[in-house]
């Protein structure tokens, strides 16, 4: 493939880009914009074949000499290479002057594909091996598309509804073997009998993209549609990212009736209106649709079309062209008496079997009719009277007997009636003989069988351009608007009077059989126009494409099947894209639309103190894509980092903050520990306050706002993850601007290792002295406690803690309750100090931190109490030393009665939940015990949360004696009705008072709330995702705790 001499062609101005976007559609648009800085003409050759191989055996054998080798053309045969003389080759007609010289083309090497010297083979060809006249091969061809039919036997039914995978490797086997070194496959697909093959050169083949290959069946209809024993193959290819490619490979209805022919007009239609390509893809950007036929630049139609010559009977026409192919159907002139023998057929045999053990018919080459004893030095100018005339003029010609069958032809009745190739389609000059029906194995004798089929153009090759599809539909329309004029002057009543004025729009050309011709020369074969000029061609992207049919003929002395093979030869003129030249492009216009964006989009500069930023080489400020650094944090403790945010562009900005999006392969949401904010700063007389904005910001050029970022751990999962060293705090902060680049402020955060959200069994294994991060210090290495470490305690040392800085604290609570009117114990609600509904002190500020001290205590074995100054409110002290036992019982991953030791409870006590007399409430007790035991580390543990509870209600809640004895009477009688009957207590006869009924309540519903809460907390159960059988549980759990706080023992 070369460069031809001229200028790349567009057809359109470079167009303007509207608004510069950063985006895939308008970088292509702007580079398409400027595509005549990157396209440069080329020109390939393109050979086309088709043949119907009727499923003949050795018929692949010969597929090399004449598709690609050029070899079994017949001059005699046909029309125009009958006139040739060796001083008249053209570019794609090979002549031999003589025996003894090698064939060559005339034509200038530089007109080739690529400038090479003719690939022809060396030597002098021996008799009855190599004909006079080849056409166009070897590496000269850029694109060769071979279509052929019958593939496989289509009288074996099986063969008729299933593809052949093996007759397509046969196929390519053989014309790749023939092909020169380098062609590469572009497309292949069969359809049963039917097979598409299409090779491209070296050069070619990188150059094209898109290829898209469709098959429609048209045949037999059954069960699951149209079979494929009929139908069509089409593929398209981009060429050079410019040009639009279609070629298609059909095999239509058979037969000579009227409704075979009408089944051929429907198959067409079929595979025009079934073959959906998909979308083309230029520059990773997809057209929204795909293309149908009709929608690309140079289609061509090939194959066994299968239609007939109407009107004249079939002997008639055998004879005639059986005198043309003995040479005497003209009188005047002698017969050499070389050609043919007495019969006038050439018939054709090898001597010796093929390799598969089929006699196959080949092709034999008669001797050249020159004269061998002239030379140049001799010859003189031929006399004007000795040149040939135009066969058109002559009516003793093959060609005026072929122009006298042609207006017989169906397909050209077809066109014109417009039921089939009517939109556009072009066929070069037929020069040669029906291509069917032949004997297998001769030249020129046609069906001697007992049906003698009148012989037929059949295989045919068309083409049309995007040209053509527009100058048809504009026909089309123009005869629409005409009609129109004319039905609406009919109703004006001025049809008569302007009768003459508008014969136009009254004019029918379907009733004019006068004109048949005049109006559509595209078939008219009583007159050629072989003139070199191209077909100008505006294709779909713009450009100015040429192309020429140089040749159409057919292989006459390929006789292996009873179908001839025909080719066609087209030369094609294109603007190709040169990818070094786009590329630059490319790159020059995405710098430039990157600059114009740049300026025309939202601008920020994030801002963030040095001494909080990740890179700790910065000495004051650094921006925020730095990053942000936390330093150490731990479980509950709230750490800010301030970030200030300016807008440094020239046009208003609007952003927020986002979270990051979820992976789509991880449906788990990540825990959230960052919070972020912006607030508008206020310096007042004594300090600096901070009012909260909207989640969205919008700031003017100059402008800049605070934001703050509050990391914060608090969800238990996330703790245990991060102990066990499966997480890490990081996160990526996104900053989103609308219309603008986004920012992306990584964070960074280290934890401090923490008792909360371990098991009893790895705190049982922290030394005293330290706590758990003193242990992490010493063995430099995080993660879960290992238990092949030495257990030193016989109960984690914070549940200790915990439990006896809770009793202490409830003691010198009612000790200043009494002494104290400041000091009030919120008695009448439930759980105190274990109800978070019941606490007054969260929402004091200092809360959070006192809390987190507490905690931090807890990490390093620091004595708790001592972590809360003594000014503390001792209300506060005790129910935030409250809140942290029960954070730290729901963190245990295990808790204090684990899965298996909550299945042999429930197990053994399946009631356990409901009310239970005294001696009830005692034998389960033991048996929560006697389970317990087995496990002596959670039984410890429990015993000492049970006491400090114990103690705590004692102190909260307690019952005087008589109270006690009646409550104790009451569980005995009836406990189902215990609250009930305990409201109708009277005074004794004796005057004595009867039971404290409001401290008998208050202490039921202290127990009852609390063993709510302990029981969830402590134990471990599976999850039921039914509501009813969840409370179920629940209620066992509470009454696992609930035995143990009664006050029923004197």
């Amino acid at each position: 493939m070369s460069a031809a001499n001229r200028e790349p062609s567009v057809a359109s101005e470079p167009e303007q880009v509207e608004e510069p976007e950063s985006n895939p559609l308008s970088l292509s648009r702007a580079v398409l914009a400027r595509k005549s800085e990157y396209v440069r003409p080329h020109r390939i050759r393109i050979k086309v074949g088709t043949w119907n191989v009727a499923g003949c055996p050795g018929t692949d054998k010969d597929l090399a000499s004449w598709f690609i080798d050029g070899k079994g053309v017949e001059p005699q045969l046909d029309a125009k290479l009958a006139r040739l003389s060796v001083s008249e080759s053209i570019e794609t007609i090979e002549i031999n002057k003589d025996h003894n010289a090698t064939s060559k083309t005339s034509a200038d090497p530089k007109a080739d594909s690529r400038g090479r010297e003719s690939h022809n083979p060396g030597g002098s060809p021996s008799e009855g091996e190599e004909p006079d006249v080849r056409l166009l091969s070897g590496d000269k061809i850029g694109l060769y598309v071979l279509g052929l039919q019958e593939v496989v036997d289509l009288n074996i039914v099986s063969q008729t509804f299933y593809s052949d995978p093996n007759a397509i490797a046969k196929w390519q086997d053989a014309l790749e073997a023939a092909l020169p070194k380098g062609y590469h496959l572009v497309a292949s697909e069969q359809l049963v009998g039917l097979l598409l093959l299409i090779y491209a050169s070296p050069e070619v083949a990188e150059t094209i993209t898109n290829e898209s290959t469709v098959s429609v069946g048209t045949g037999i209809y059954g069960l699951l549609g149209y079979w494929g024993n009929k139908g069509g193959i089409t593929s398209r290819i981009l060429l050079g990212e410019t040009t639009r490619l279609v070629f298609t490979n059909s095999h239509l209805a058979s037969g000579h009736e009227q409704a075979s022919l009408d089944h051929r007009c429907w198959d067409y239609n079929r595979i025009i209106s079934q073959t959906k390509f998909s979308p083309i893809n230029l520059g990773g950007v997809a057209e929204d649709e795909g293309e149908k036929i009709g929608d690309e630049d140079f289609a061509f139609w090939l194959g066994d079309l299968n239609f007939r010559l109407d009107g004249l009977p079939g002997e008639d026409i055998r004879r005639l062209l059986t005198l043309h192919t003995r040479g005497e159907y003209d009188l005047n002139k002698k017969s050499n008496g070389e050609m043919f023998s007495d019969d006038g057929v050439i018939v054709l045999r090898n001597n010796d079997d093929d390799d598969d053990g089929t006699n196959t018919p080949g092709m034999i080459s008669r001797e050249a009719s020159f004269d061998k004893t002239s030379s140049d030095e001799d010859s003189e100018l031929p006399d004007p009277d000795e040149f040939l005339p135009d066969p058109n003029d002559d009516p003793a010609s093959l060609q005026a007997t072929l122009n006298s069958l042609l207006p017989h032809d169906q397909l050209l009745r077809m066109i014109k009636e417009r039921k089939a190739f009517h939109e556009g389609w072009h066929e070069g000059p037929i020069t040669f003989l029906p291509t069917y029906k032949y004997d297998v194995g001769t030249v020129g004798l046609f069906d001697s069988s007992e049906k003698q089929r009148a012989p037929s153009w059949c295989d045919r090759i068309l083409y049309r351009t995007r040209t053509d599809v527009n100058l048809y539909e504009k026909k089309c329309n123009d005869e629409v608007e005409a009609k129109k004029r004319d039905e609406d002057m009919k109703k004006m009543g001025i049809d008569k009077a302007a009768e003459d004025e508008n014969v136009l729009f009254d004019y029918d050309p379907a009733a004019d059989s006068s004109a048949d011709n005049l109006g559509d020369t595209t078939y008219d074969y009583d007159d050629y126009d072989e003139g070199e000029t191209l077909e100008q061609v505006i294709t779909k992207e713009g450009f100015v494409d040429k192309i020429h049919l140089d040749t159409y003929t057919s292989h006459q002395r390929v006789t292996s099947s009873d179908h001839k093979p025909i080719v066609a030869i087209f030369t094609l003129d294109y603007d190709a894209v040169v990818p070094e030249l786009k590329a630059k492009v490319h790159a020059e216009v995405a710098r430039e639309l990157d600059r114009a964006e740049n300026e025309g989009r939202p601008g920020l500069t994030v801002i963030v103190d040095a001494k909080d930023s990740i890179n700790k080489d910065n000495k004051h400020f650094a921006d925020g894509s730095d990053g942000v650094d936390f330093g150490e944090l731990g479980f509950l403790r709230k750490e800010n980092r301030y970030l200030t945010i300016a807008n440094t562009g020239r046009v208003p900005a609007t952003f927020c903050f986002i979270e990051n999006p979820i992976p789509q392969n991880d449906a788990t949401k990540p825990p959230q520990w960052l919070q972020f904010k912006f607030v508008r700063s206020q310096v007042g007389d004594d300090e600096e306050t901070q009012d909260p904005l909207e989640d969205e910001i919008t700031l003017e050029p100059g402008e800049t706002v605070n934001a703050v970022i509050e990391a914060h751990v608090q969800d238990i999962a996330h703790v245990q993850s991060l102990n066990a060293d499966t997480a890490q705090l990081d996160d990526v902060l996104i900053l989103r601007v609308t219309d603008g680049r986004d920012h992306f402020i990584p964070i960074k955060a280290t934890w401090i290792p923490s008792c909360f959200g371990r098991s009893l069994e790895e705190l049982i294994r922290v030394p005293r002295g330290g706590g758990v991060r003193g242990l992490i210090e010493k063995r430099q290495k995080g993660g879960s406690i290992p238990y092949t470490l030495e257990v030193h305690k016989s109960s984690p040392n914070e549940l200790f803690q915990l439990t006896e800085a809770i009793a202490i604290l409830a003691e010198r609570a009612i000790a200043d309750a009494n002494m104290l009117d400041e000091v009030k114990i919120p008695r009448d609600k439930p759980g105190w100090p274990f109800d978070k509904d019941s606490w007054q002190t969260t929402n004091d500020e200092d809360h959070e931190i006192l809390r987190a001290s507490m905690i931090g205590a807890l990490e390093v074995d620091d004595p708790v109490l001592e972590s809360i100054g003594v000014d503390v409110p001792i209300i506060k002290r005790l129910e935030i030393v409250s809140e942290v036992l029960l954070l730290f019982l729901r963190s245990m991953p295990d808790g204090i009665i684990t899965t298996p030791l909550w299945a042999k409870i429930e197990q053994s006590l399946p009631n356990i939940g409901s009310g239970k007399t005294p001696a009830e409430a005692e034998e389960a007790r033991s048996t929560i015990l006697d389970i317990l035991a087995t496990a002596p580390y959670y039984n410890i543990s429990f015993v000492f949360l049970m006491s400090m509870l114990t103690r705590v209600a004692n102190e909260l809640v307690s019952l005087s004696k008589e109270a006690l004895e009646a409550l104790n009477n009451r569980r005995t009688s009836s406990p189902g009705t215990l609250a009930k009957r305990s409201l109708s207590f009277r005074r004794s006869a004796g005057g004595a008072v009867a039971a404290d009924q409001a401290a008998i309540l208050r202490r039921l519903a202290w127990e009852r709330k609390t063993a709510e809460i302990f029981g969830v907390a402590i134990c471990r159960a599976p999850t039921s995702t039914n509501a009813k059988e969840k409370k179920a549980t629940e209620d066992k759990m509470r009454g696992v705790v609930e035995v143990f706080l009664r006050q029923d023992r004197t």
